[in-house]
C-alpha cells in the first residue's frame, strides 16, 4: 500500500510540473518590439519616397507633404510603449491548481476504489454462493451413497430450505425419518416446506407434522404460528385466536413479532364474531380511574327492516375519533337482543394506545352484519353516524338503512 501511495504522489507531482512549465522555465528567445517593427516599416516608406523624388515622379511640394505625414505617423506609433503581458499572481494560480489536482485525484481514487470493491464484493459473493452450492451438492452425493445417515439428510434439508429450494428440502426431510422426532424446530421447518409445496394448504401431511412438533415442544413458536395459520386457513378462527394467543404470551411485549401476532389475533377475533380482547389489569385500573368516560344508550331497528335480519346476525356499536377510520371501541351483540342496551368504554378498546377516555367527542354508529366484518358490505343494515360528547348517556340509535 505504501508503494502505491509513493507512485501516486510522483504521478501527481509530474502532472503539476507539466502544468507549471511556463511559469517555472521561461523562454530566453527575444522578439522584436512593436516600436522596432514600426520604425523599420516607416524607414522603408521614406526610402521609397526619396527614390520617387530622385526619379522625378514627385515634385518638391508633394515630397515635403508626404515626408511630413510619414514623420508624424512614425512619431505617433513609436511614442507608445509596448504592451506587457501581465499575469496577476502566478504563485496563487500554481497553489490553486495544485490543490484542485490533489483533491480531484483523491476523490477519483475513492470513487473508483469503492466501485472496484463493490464489483469485487459481488464477485466474491457469487463465488461464495457457488462454493455453498458445490458443498451442498457434494453432501447430497455422499448421502446417496450412505442413505442411512439420517442426521445428514436433516442437514441437507435445512440447507435446501435456506437456499430457497422447498421441494428438494421436503424430499430430504422425508428421508431424515425418525431423526426429526425429537426436534420440534426441525419438525416445524418440515411442516413449513410441506405447506409451501402444497400452495399453503395445511390439510393432511403439514398438519400432521405440526402436531408432532407441538407434541415434542408445546411452546415451539414456529409450530404455534403454523398451527394458528392452519386453523385460520380452514376457517377455524376461534382456534386460531387460541393458538396465536399462546404464541403471544411467549413473545416480547415490544417486539415487531408481537405487533404482527396481535394484528392477526384481532383479525381472527373479528371473523369469529368474538368481542375485543379484554385489556390488561393495568388498563382496567385506568378505566376505573376515568369512570364516567363512556357512552351509553339503546339500539333499536326500524320496524320495516326487522324482516331483513336473522337472530344470529351481529350487531356492532362502533365508536371512532372524528375523522379517523380506526375504531376506539366496539361492542358486539346479537340481533335477537334488539332493542339492545349498550355501553362503550375503554374496556372495549381495540388497542391500549387508542382509548375512548382520551377523546372529548366521538362518532357513534351501529351496523348489523351477517359476517361480523367491520367493513360495510352489501345487504348490511346501518344507522346514521352521530357525533356526541364522551360521557353522553341515554342515546337512542335507530338502524334504518340498508347497504345497497
Amino acid at each position: 500500500m505504501i508503494t502505491f501511495y509513493i507512485v501516486a504522489f510522483i504521478l501527481v507531482v509530474l502532472v503539476l510540473l507539466a502544468l507549471f512549465r511556463p511559469f517555472l522555465w521561461k523562454s530566453s528567445t527575444h522578439h522584436a518590439s512593436r516600436q522596432q517593427l514600426n520604425a523599420a516599416i516607416y524607414k522603408e516608406e521614406l526610402a521609397k519616397l526619396e527614390k520617387e523624388r530622385a526619379e522625378g515622379a514627385l515634385d518638391s511640394v508633394s515630397y515635403e507633404i508626404s515626408h511630413a505625414e510619414i514623420r508624424q505617423r512614425l512619431f505617433q506609433d513609436t511614442s507608445e510603449e509596448d504592451g506587457v503581458a501581465v499575469l496577476g499572481s502566478p504563485y496563487k494560480t500554481m497553489i490553486a491548481v495544485s490543490i484542485f489536482v490533489s483533491v480531484f485525484a483523491v476523490l477519483l481514487y475513492l470513487w473508483w476504489g469503492s466501485a472496484q470493491q463493490i464489483a469485487e464484493g459481488g464477485a466474491k459473493q457469487q463465488v461464495a454462493q457457488q462454493e455453498v452450492e458445490k458443498m451442498v451438492a457434494g453432501l447430497a452425493a455422499k448421502l446417496e451413497q450412505d442413505p442411512s445417515n439420517l442426521k445428514g439428510w436433516a442437514m441437507l434439508a435445512r440447507s435446501y430450505k435456506v437456499m430457497g429450494r422447498p421441494q428438494d428440502a421436503e424430499k430430504a426431510y422425508d428421508r431424515a425419518g425418525s431423526y426429526l422426532d425429537g426436534d420440534a424446530q426441525l419438525l416445524a421447518d418440515y411442516a413449513d416446506v410441506a405447506a409451501t409445496n402444497a400452495n399453503g394448504n395445511f390439510a393432511g401431511k403439514p398438519q400432521a407434522i405440526i402436531n408432532r412438533a407441538l407434541k415434542v415442544d408445546p411452546n415451539n413458536m414456529m409450530a404455534l404460528w403454523l398451527a394458528g395459520t392452519a386453523d385460520y386457513t380452514r376457517g377455524d378462527y376461534k382456534g386460531a385466536v387460541q393458538v396465536w394467543g399462546r404464541l403471544a404470551k411467549l413473545l416480547p411485549a415490544d417486539s415487531e413479532d408481537m405487533k404482527v401476532i396481535q394484528g392477526s389475533i384481532m383479525e381472527a377475533r373479528g371473523k369469529a364474531n368474538l368481542p375485543p380482547e379484554p385489556l390488561s389489569p393495568q388498563a382496567s385500573t385506568q378505566v376505573i380511574a376515568v369512570s364516567g368516560k363512556n357512552i351509553n344508550g339503546i339500539v333499536e331497528i326500524k320496524p320495516a327492516l326487522k324482516a331483513k335480519i336473522e337472530p344470529d346476525d351481529i350487531v356492532m356499536v362502533i365508536a371512532r375519533a372524528p375523522g379517523v377510520r380506526m375504531p376506539v371501541a366496539i361492542m358486539r351483540g346479537r340481533a335477537a337482543d334488539l332493542p339492545m342496551r349498550f355501553v362503550l368504554n375503554d374496556a372495549l378498546a381495540m388497542t391500549p394506545n387508542a382509548l375512548l377516555s382520551n377523546l372529548t367527542e366521538a362518532t357513534v354508529e351501529v351496523r348489523i352484519s351477517k359476517t361480523g366484518q367491520a367493513k360495510l358490505e352489501f345487504g348490511d343494515l346501518y344507522s346514521e353516524m352521530q357525533t356526541v360528547k364522551v360521557g353522553a348517556s341515554n342515546l337512542k340509535i335507530v338502524v334504518d338503512q340498508v347497504r345497497q
